[in-house]
């Protein structure tokens, strides 16, 4: 490690190398991560990190856009359960052939379930109507993660996010960042355009403390 604990070249790749060692052996790691035993496809790494945020930031409101078996929705509610405070709101497709889901999610006090496109003018309007005012606001994007859904969702979600709070997204790892290189443009492009268009939110870096993120340079905290 160099002065600072930045990592030097040697050990960027080996971090570099065991992300997609991790990445690619899927029924070994992230497709083998239960909350609870409900399946979440996330590094256990970035589920500490949002537990570190909720107890520090206390959010009135999660909102999570992709929901999938409802995992990591069970986790953040829980983790609010455990600190006392906050809500979620997740947000998913409706279930379908081409749409599987598990056909039962989780149930929780603290836990709602929207169903609809995360950018579609109905689904916007029913979360940000479920959010009271003064509510101190938080969002974690994780559904379609091609770059123009990712940056319609990066548009449409910001005004809801608090200063001092998280706009996280997801996969930024993807289009060889380092891993799937032939995905093409996706979740770390559109952060780099959204952070181009406008100045009140800021790549937190604090929050990769871990090394293995899913999410580089996807931690994103607004600032004003």
């Amino acid at each position: 490690m160099e002065a600072g604990g930045s990592p030097n070249n040697d050990a960027e790749e080996v971090i570099r190398r065991f992300h997609h060692l991790y990445y690619t052996r899927p029924h070994d790691t992230w497709l083998n991560t239960y909350w609870l035993g409900i399946p979440v496809l996330k590094s256990p790494l970035d589920m500490w990190i949002y537990h570190e945020i909720l107890f520090q930031n206390r959010p009135d409101v999660v909102v999570e856009s992709g929901t999938y078996h409802g995992g990591s929705a069970h986790f953040l509610a829980c983790i609010c359960d455990l600190v006392g405070s906050g809500r979620v709101i997740t947000i998913d497709l409706p279930s379908g052939p081409e749409v599987p889901k598990n056909p039962a999610h989780p149930v929780h006090d603290r836990l709602t379930y929207v169903s609809g496109s995360s950018v579609a003018e109905e689904t916007l309007a029913e979360v940000a109507g479920s959010i009271r005012p003064g509510e101190q606001v938080m969002v974690i994007l994780d559904s379609d993660h091609h770059k123009d859904h990712v940056l319609s969702e990066l548009r449409a979600y910001a005004p809801m996010v608090s200063n001092g709070h998280y706009l996280i997204v997801e996969d930024t790892n993807i289009n060889g960042n380092p891993v799937l290189a032939a995905y093409g443009p996706g979740p770390r492009e559109a952060v780099e355009e959204f952070l181009g268009e406008r100045d009140d939110f800021v790549v937190d870096s604090s929050r990769e403390k871990y090394f293995l993120t899913f999410n580089p340079g996807g931690f994103l905290k607004r600032v004003k």
